[in-house]
Order: structure tokens, then sequence, then C-alpha cells
């Protein structure tokens, strides 16, 4: 469903769903109630500025009723940003594709207290083009490649690569040294190099982590190999068959090598100021695909490392 609003300083407007019926006699009245957190009057005033719209970007009034509309849309009000300072980088870009190296605790889209501060806005106020979406994402702590869609019109060509698991992606990540780890004989839960991990994981409204249900059909799938290790570190190579929500993390908690200064996994801890020199330690390396426009091969590797990795590792 196409907005109605166009992008301003690089931000889409938010679409709400309305209920066609309620104990509300206004659309206004529903959204009081809806964002109470809100102040009130605040809410109702930019329905008398004209800021709440229709699909047909027709200006709604404070005495709407409900029904009129099944979806409005409107500006969010821009939170109070202190700027990030991590910097992202563009590594590729075409007619149809960006391919940005996207830095640690840099989030992919708009959301909570970040606005101007997420790699899509970012982006589309550097190359001034409101039509670039993200076609997969990164959470906020991981760093490296993420794709972006250039224009609506090839962009589901390239989400339907993500969808279809056309796309091989390769991950790295630093964990502690396991305290049964063996030099002589390298294994993650008594399961030697390269291994295959799978489980079940699924995502509950309300959780901000993913739950792990061990009597269910695995849904998750990771090939993990060895890059190296010290006396301190294990450095693993992670790639991917699926991708559930916090999978690498999840994974290498599972066999006892979480990864490096996750505040999720194995344990939740409490939230906490971003500390910028204790970065996650989990890396996206390199994509490969081909390309559905042209069908030739296409392949990106991060430029990023991650500070905590052993020296002497695999290239």
């Amino acid at each position: 469903m196409r907005s109605p609003l166009p992008v301003r300083d690089g931000v889409g407007a938010t679409r709400l769903h309305v209920p066609r019926t309620g104990p509300w006699a206004t659309i206004a009245d529903y959204m009081v109630e809806r964002f109470f957190h809100l102040d009130a009057d605040v809410l109702r005033e930019r329905f008398d500025r004209g800021e709440i719209v229709s699909i047909t970007g027709a200006a709604l009034a404070r005495d709407t009723p409900l029904g009129a509309e099944e979806f409005v849309w409107y500006y969010r009000e821009p939170p109070v940003e202190t700027p990030l300072p991590v910097v992202e980088e563009i590594l590729h870009i075409d007619d149809d594709l960006i391919v940005l190296d996207k830095p640690h605790f840099l989030p992919t889209t708009p959301g909570g207290r970040y606005l101007q501060n997420s790699a899509l806005v970012r982006l589309r106020n550097r190359l001034d083009n409101p039509d670039i979406a993200p076609i997969h994402r990164l959470d906020r702590p991981t760093a490296g490649l993420l794709l972006f869609s250039a224009r609506p019109v090839t962009r589901g060509a390239y989400q339907l690569l993500f969808e279809n698991r056309q796309v091989e992606k390769v991950y790295e990540a630093v964990s502690d040294l396991p305290e049964a780890w063996d030099p002589d004989a390298p294994a993650l839960a008594g399961r030697a190099f390269p291994l295959i991990y799978r489980n079940h994981i699924e995502k509950l409204r309300g959780t901000v982590r993913v739950t792990v249900d061990d009597e269910r059909e695995p849904n998750t799938e990771t090939l993990i190999e060895l890059l190296g290790f010290d006396e301190h570190v294990l450095h693993t190579l992670l790639r991917p068959h699926s991708g559930k929500m916090h999978q690498l993390r999840v994974h290498l908690a599972a066999l006892g090598a979480g990864i490096r200064n996750d505040s999720f996994y194995p344990d939740l801890l409490d939230e906490m100021p971003d500390d910028y020199d204790r970065p996650l330690q989990l890396l996206a390396r390199e994509l490969r695909f081909i390309d559905p426009l042209s069908g030739k091969p296409r392949e990106f590797r991060t430029r990023r490392t991650l500070q905590d990795a052993p020296g002497g590792e695999t290239p």
C-alpha cells in the first residue's frame, strides 16, 4: 500500500490501521487511547494542522468519525537524537543495488530512539533518493554487508533471492575460548569442526529475545567452521542456511561459545549505554548470489574486521 505522503528528510510516513468499529467516537479518540503515552491535546492539534491524512492524502479533522478510514498516515515526531559516532561506507552502487558496509551500533531502519541515525535514512539523505529500501536487515550491534534497493521496479527481484535462500551469506564471530577447549582436538560441545547446528527458533511478540523450542522440528541451520584461536578467544566462520532473527548468536551460545559482548545470549543483561570500545563481535563478511537482472555472479566482501579476532586466521 503506497503512502500518500512523500519521504521527508529521508524518513517515510507511518501507516496506522484504525478499527472500523469500537468504543471511540472519532479516529482522534482512538489514537489518543492508542498512544496514551503522548499528550492528548498535542495529538489533537496535529489533526487541526492537517498532519493526519487518509489514503488519498486528504487531511482528517479531529471530529472525523471512527470507520471513515481504515488506514491513516502521519510523520513521526522526530526524537531528539545524539548523532552516533560511527560511519558507514558505500562499497557498491548502480541503478538498482547499493551495498553498504555497516558499522556496529547503527540500526538498519528507523525505530525507537533512532531515526536519522539509521542506515536507511542516512543513505536516502546522502544519495538524495527517497526510493531506497533495505533488501534484508542486520541487527544494530552487527557490522558488515547490507544490501539496499535503489528503485522499486527491480526491488522484488532481489528480495526474492533472500526469500528463496539463493544468497550465500558468510559471517565471522569471536567468542571467549570455551573452558573445555582442547587445542589438539578443536570442538564445540563435543562436536568437531566443521559442524552443523540446528534448532527451532521463534520470536514471540513482546519479547526482545527469541525462544528456542528443542521439541519442535528445527527451522534454522548454521555451518560453523574454525578460523583460528589463541589462549583467550575463538574465531569462527558461520554459514547460515536459514535467516531467523538472532540465529547465529543463539547457535554459538547453545554450543558454549556465546559471541563476545553479546548482551542477549546466553544471558539477558541489563540495558546499558552503548560502549563503542566493546562492540558485538559479529560481522557479516561476504554475500554471493546470481544477479536476477543480469544473470551474472555477484560477490561482495566487507572491509571491516573484528577487533578481538586472533592473529593468523585463515583468509
